[in-house]
């Protein structure tokens, strides 16, 4: 069992800068403390799914995936099987990092234009609740192939809470009785979806009540049975099929038999001394941490503080200009050649860094995605996990909307994503989370669509440091530097790295992003330096895990109701 850390929870260290961020009197926040393995996730019956696992002598990845088949059931507008998404795996034994990527892929009859009216304008429906928004769903193929290359369990040990919560039903929580009742519109335009998330009577679950999906756990229970060959082929895969035939859509049978997991090398950076480790495309986010980090590792942020308007106006000059080169630079590197080693060189970071002046902005109308040397020949859910032989697995994945297209394919109980919007349904023109898109990132069949999800470790010594990542879109890659910065460059432990107050610029629109709880004089001072400060909704829902030689210590994000971090 975790517990809070507490001032008597473990003995006190020597204040030396070294150990200051894991142990201080003068922190503001504690974080929960484990001996021998932990599970951060943003649902609390899928967290402590994960703990049960490594509790029977599991390993990371086998609990990795007992959360994901969990999330599936407790967390419904992100947690799935009918999307997709990027795990991090690191093993202790031969101390190597494996990036798998499970993202979406557009079906075999997609084209550039397939989202543009006959004026050549996008049609935002036909990306975001249309059959034609769902991309070929590959969260269970890649849980299977985590499982079986790296884990230690069966699938039927993986996915029995999952089908038990499934069958005999959840508690509705405040948190899934406030989102049900929230997007009910989209949700509840498909019968098929609106008879599993709202009563007979068309009216709304209330917290404690309780939601059974059986349909879903006949779809889990075909996959606990004949691994992913029980969702890509025979019963699920005609369902799923047809459902999506008949709100419009074009995958076929062939689309889903013929789906592939691949297994990438992740991107690795270095910031003041610690090896960051993240994903690589079609993710954007592993290599802006990075190329943002390098940015601002020659500038002395301890000393400007946290959150200060130096310190503020540096990051947002730096984030500026990384999601530029995002939008000219990232797509799928099987279709893209995506210039990875000239956006990761610590001289082009040199390079702009030069162009940030100290207390001026720049405005996103002056910065253009960077000269490279020649190329080399929304709704999220993150988890974090690692257990006591010091594996780790950082684990993002997503239907992208909450409840992705709120179309449940009759009969199966599977929500079904509306990732085809993550593509540059027109290059230039922004997406649903406002993000500029380049050809780069244009429809086409078979191809992944970029994503922001950043699973990301942080190594010292070799071994893992900080296991972190967060959903929210657009903002997943800055929240997630934010985690990084907060814990290297400020020495706060995870919980206080986790509470702090969050920005955002993504370049374009050029508004920097700021959440309520930063301070009035510091938006002040970054208003003077010519930022145009908007407050807005809080960003991310980091679950994150740090590990020392006192014990393992997690935090689940405030941001989000009912996360839970907890260990044994």
């Amino acid at each position: 069992m975790a517990i809070p850390l507490t001032l008597s929870a473990i003995t006190p260290l020597t204040a030396t800068a070294k150990e200051t961020s894991i142990y201080s009197h003068i922190a503001t926040a504690q974080p929960i403390w484990a001996k021998y393995g932990m599970v951060s996730s943003q649902e609390a019956l899928a967290t402590q799914a994960g703990v049960e696992i490594l509790k029977q002598g599991g390993n990371a990845v086998d609990a990795a995936v007992a959360v994901g088949f969990s999330l599936a059931v407790t967390l419904p507008r992100a947690g799935n099987i009918g999307g997709g998404g990027f795990m991090l795996v690191h093993l202790s034994e031969p101390n190597k990092t494996i990036a798998i990527d499970y993202r979406e892929m557009a079906p075999a009859k997609a084209h550039r234009d397939i989202f543009l009216d006959e004026d050549g304008n996008p049609v935002n429906k036909l990306s975001r609740e249309h059959g034609l928004a769902v991309g070929v769903p590959g969260t269970v193929m890649g849980m299977e192939l985590a499982l079986e290359k790296y884990g230690t369990m069966t699938m039927k040990q993986v996915t029995d809470a999952a089908i038990k919560m499934a069958k005999d039903g959840i508690v509705v929580t405040p948190d899934l009785q406030a989102s049900l009742s929230g997007l009910k519109r989209r949700i509840a335009q498909w019968p098929s979806s609106a008879e599993i998330f709202y009563k007979a009577d068309g009216s709304d679950y209330q917290s404690g009540e309780l939601l059974k999906q059986p349909e879903l756990a006949h779809s889990l229970s075909l996959i606990a049975k004949h691994g992913s060959k029980g969702f890509y082929q025979g019963e699920t895969a005609e369902k799923l099929v047809n459902a999506i035939q008949d709100a419009g859509g074009i995958m076929t049978l062939a689309d889903l038999k013929n789906y592939k997991v691949v297994e990438r090398e992740p991107v690795v950076g270095e910031y003041r001394g610690y090896q960051v480790v993240s994903m690589p495309p079609p993710s954007s986010g592993g290599i802006h941490i990075i190329e943002m980090l390098n940015i601002l590792e020659g500038y002395p942020i301890k000393e400007l503080g946290l959150n200060t308007a130096a310190t503020l106006h540096l990051m947002t000059e730096a984030m500026k200009r990384a999601y530029a080169d995002r939008s000219e630079y990232l797509g799928d590197p099987d279709f893209f050649d995506v210039p990875v080693n000239s956006l990761l060189s610590k001289e082009y970071a040199k390079q702009l860094a030069k162009q940030i002046a100290p207390d001026k902005a720049t405005p996103s109308s002056e910065i253009k995605p960077g000269k490279l040397a020649p190329y080399e020949s929304n709704q999220t859910t993150h988890y974090s996990v690692v257990d006591k032989w010091g594996n780790a697995v950082s684990n993002t994945y997503t239907l992208n909307f909450s409840y992705g297209s709120g179309l449940v394919a009759k009969g199966t109980g599977i929500l079904l994503n509306n990732e085809m919007d993550d593509f540059s349904a027109k290059p230039g023109t922004p997406n649903g989370y406002g993000l500029v898109g380049g050809e780069a990132n244009a429809v086409e069949a078979n191809k992944r669509p970029l994503s922001s999800m950043s699973p990301t470790i942080v190594m010292k010594d070799s071994k893992p440091y900080i296991v972190t990542g967060s959903p929210g879109g657009s903002r997943i890659i800055t929240t997630t530097m934010q985690i990084i910065m907060n814990v290297i460059d400020h020495d706060l432990n995870i919980a206080e790295a986790t509470y702090a107050p969050r920005v955002h610029h993504q370049w374009l629109p050029d508004v920097l992003r700021v959440e309520h709880t930063l301070n009035r004089d510091t938006q002040s001072l970054l208003k003077a330096k010519g930022h145009e400060v908007k407050v807005n909704n809080a960003m991310g829902s980091t679950q994150s895990i740090m590990v020392t030689e006192q014990g393992i210590f997690g935090a689940s994000d405030p941001r989000r109701a009912g996360s839970e971090t907890a260990g044994y």
